[in-house]
């Protein structure tokens, strides 16, 4: 309407300042049933959780007409009670009058909404809410899915957000903390009755354990996570799906935003952080997604046990570091460590790790990465010229694959003095650099029994779909078979719950037949 508005003005000084009228036709008249179109009769606004704003849709309404027209009324069925909003060209309301289109043009309607479930369908887990679009004597028809959730957060005391102390303090003394909170024991448990959205970082507290049980939905805000303090612990105890692509056993991490776009969206939420001096963390049966860093594990509890067991579990799509541990002790089977903008997997300042049939695959398209999928070193730097160094104890890849779309996915640098442990077993690596030069590097000796007892170097894993995170390899694959048995005998079935006693293919998963797509 304001494009009107100007060309009338547009049109009243040309007659004031020339001789030439001007012939541009402002006239309106009532739109007729016909004139009316729609991009759509429906509108599907995507699922949201309880009294959070949806994303904003469109909804284009045309004039099919030769002529200029003009909509007597645009507004919601429900009225002033609606909980749909909307913007009518430009302009926000629930009802709209007199609403004007050109010749074969257009507007848009933008739609929005924010239910609380609870006022429509008590102690149900999800309400289909709808409401309709009235355009003149049409109708199109607004539906959203609300599901209804747990929310934890910070609280607020004289105008401050809680924190959480985080121990480490800078040279004046203040001690660094985060916008979280700690849970309460009655808060310990997350079950799989209702998913839950948390906002800042949930903190387990000194020597408690929080547990997740199969099926739990873990949804983190913007800056969100969760962080387990000094002697506390993290069980994640998940089962097998039986559907997969459901995931309907496993416990998810991922985060608040449910609109389709944001499926594969990396660094939306923080990091699952398990800080020095936590203790015997387990994830089963988990995936863990979209991420700025999947896992954090800060140092080792100081006893010979891991100090954090992965089993069936995936980290993909973080925007950094899928799991990063650092001088930690980790032992983990039949999991997959996918796309990152860094790092699959970081062992940083030594460390003792365990790999059996493992998948480290990146293939981050997003922006550029230079790092390789599998990184392992003995330092930090803590200065410009210098560095803190502890040794690589031990770094077992067996049974494993370390692939991904750069040339040299599988990184080794050594600044102590003691020499690095590690070897790959009857494990597929991709290493193919440009430069013979990085041969140099002792630790890509590959004729080396200690370091590679059993290497099967630059084959092609043929994963399914590795840029949108599906790991699953084909019957193309070149590592279908190559597994060791003894390894494999440890995890008898792959992450899908498949047997691989008889003939082991590399990685997490067993190799499916998949239809070739036209």
């Amino acid at each position: 309407m304001r494009y009107h508005k100007w060309a009338k003005i547009i049109c009243l000084l040309i007659a004031m300042g020339l001789t030439k009228a001007c012939d541009y036709d402002l006239s309106f008249s009532p739109a007729q049933t016909e004139d009316i179109g729609f991009s759509s009769d429906t509108v599907y606004l995507d699922t949201v959780f309880t009294a959070i704003g949806s994303s904003t849709y469109n909804l284009r309404i045309y004039n099919q007409s030769d002529r200029n027209i003009e909509i007597g009324s645009i507004r919601l069925g429900q009225g002033n009670d609606s909980q749909f909003r909307l913007n009518v060209d430009g302009m926000h309301g629930q009802d709209f009058n007199d609403i004007e289109i050109l010749a074969k043009d257009s507007i848009y309607v933008f739609i929005e909404t924010t239910v609380d479930i609870k006022d429509y369908a008590a102690n149900a887990a999800e309400f289909l809410y709808n409401d309709q679009l009235l355009v003149d004597e049409h109708s199109v028809e607004l539906v959203t899915l609300v599901k209804d959730a747990i929310f934890l957060f910070p609280e607020r005391q004289d105008g401050f957000k809680e924190v959480i102390p985080l121990g480490a303090a800078d040279d004046e003394g203040n001690i660094f903390v985060i916008e979280g909170f700690y849970l309460e024991e009655d808060e310990l448990v997350f079950t799989n009755e209702r998913p839950y959205v948390i906002y800042g970082y949930a903190g387990v507290p000194p020597e408690k354990t929080v547990r997740f049980e199969a099926g739990a939905r873990i949804h983190f805000h913007e800056n969100s996570g969760l962080i387990a303090a000094q002697s506390s612990s993290v069980h994640v105890l998940g089962e097998q799906s039986n559907d997969p692509q459901l995931q309907e056993g496993e416990v998810i991490f991922e985060g608040d935003r449910l609109e389709p776009f944001f499926e594969n969206i990396p660094g939306q939420w923080g990091l699952i952080w398990l800080t020095g001096g936590s203790t015997n963390h387990i994830f089963r049966h988990a995936t863990i997604k979209n991420a700025s860093v999947g896992i954090l594990m800060d140092y080792n509890d100081e006893t010979e046990n891991p100090t954090l067991v992965l089993e069936q579990t995936q980290i993909h799509n973080s925007s950094a570091v899928g799991l990063w541990a650092k001088t930690a002790n980790v032992r983990a089977s039949n999991s997959i460590f996918g796309n990152a903008g860094n790092a699959s997997f970081y062992g940083n300042i030594g460390g003792s790790y365990e790999f059996t049939h493992c998948t480290f695959a990146n293939y981050w398209n997003r922006s550029f990465r230079s790092t390789s999928a599998v990184i392992l070193n003995d330092y930090i730097p803590i200065s410009e010229t210098e560095d803190f160094v502890m040794p690589l104890e031990k770094a077992v890849f067996a049974n494993c694959i370390i692939d991904g779309n750069q040339t040299v996915e599988f990184t080794v640098e050594q600044k102590g003095d003691q020499e690095l442990s590690f070897s790959l077993d009857h494990t597929a690596l991709r290493f193919s650099p440009a430069d013979d030069a990085i041969f140099k590097n002792p630790y890509y000796n590959f004729s080396s029994s200690n370091l590679y007892p059993k290497l099967i170097l630059n084959k092609q894993a043929a994963f399914h779909q590795p840029t949108e995170n599906d790991f699953r390899i084909s019957q193309d694959s070149e590592v279908i078979g190559l597994g060791k048995s003894t390894h494999a005998a440890s995890v008898p079935v792959d992450l899908n719950g498949i047997d691989r006693t008889n003939t082991p293919d590399l990685g997490a998963l067993q190799h499916e037949v998949f239809e070739e797509e036209d």
